[in-house]
């Protein structure tokens, strides 16, 4: 059965139900990404693509885990099963290729965070470095380097991104060192993406400039979602005042 590009996600929204994910939410609000089915009418299995993660809900469906959206040409994505039955799946259509890894779930609590405790860790910046929002330049030159391109890759134009995403950096002589930007956007939030280049990493800068981005994201009326890939994560996030809710697994595809 071939696969079928969904454009009313209202008609895959029910497989993702209880899911609280804002990748999930941001595709199916139509805000960014791309969602596929095994059939428009009736769809029962559903894979939701945004940026280098994919989502995998419904009946385990083994051309849906073997799609690869034609805008991604990168050869890796991680994918995230709904259950293990679709976990058991990946395996099996990719093996080795497959890296199975446990990311973990923060609580999403509006008003969990101490704003003045926030605005410590902010007034903590070394000196000879400084803290700017991502404007038009910034916004260019994060995306021309490898290691920063993620802070506002997926955001196309910066006119997409001034609309839709919200980001901070740190400089040292006018270059980038560490930044935290939305990853992706959705109604009434984000979700936090945080780099550091490698020479500059162990002194504080994530711990900066996610203050500094949920700071901001509280005055604009926005929620700072996070997400942790691992450990490290997860430390800077309680550091930052969020809660742990759960692990979940996911795997890392080399070579899609």
């Amino acid at each position: 059965m071939p696969v079928c590009k969904v454009k009313n996600k209202d008609t895959i929204a029910s497989l993702f139900d209880g899911w609280q994910e804002t990748f999930l939410w941001s595709c199916l609000q139509d805000c960014m990404g791309d969602a596929y089915a095994d059939d428009l009418e009736n769809p029962q299995a559903a894979q939701i693509f945004l940026g280098d993660i994919c989502f995998l809900a419904g009946a385990a469906n083994e051309e849906l885990i073997q799609n690869k959206q034609s805008y991604n040409q990168h050869s890796f994505v991680i994918m995230v099963p709904q259950d293990e039955r679709w976990a058991e799946k990946i395996e099996a259509v990719f093996g080795d290729k497959a890296l199975r890894h446990t990311r973990y779930a923060l609580k999403k609590e509006p008003d969990v965070f101490d704003r003045a405790k926030l605005q410590g860790f902010v007034s903590a910046l070394p000196g000879g470095y400084e803290l700017k929002l991502i404007d038009r330049a910034l916004y260019e030159k994060s995306r021309s380097t490898p290691w920063s391109s993620d802070l506002c890759g997926n955001f196309p134009t910066y006119e997409d991104y001034q609309e839709n995403g919200l980001g901070v950096v740190a400089l040292k002589d006018g270059e980038i060192v560490s930044g935290a930007s939305s990853y992706i956007f959705y109604r009434g939030g984000i979700e936090i993406e945080i780099d550091t280049r490698e020479d500059e990493r162990r002194k504080g800068f994530a711990t900066v400039c996610g203050a500094k981005l949920i700071l901001e994201c509280l005055e604009r009326g926005l929620y700072p979602s996070w997400d942790a890939h691992n450990k490290e994560s997860l430390a800077l996030a309680e550091k930052l005042g969020y809660h742990f809710d759960k692990e979940y697994p996911a795997y890392e595809i080399h070579g899609m």
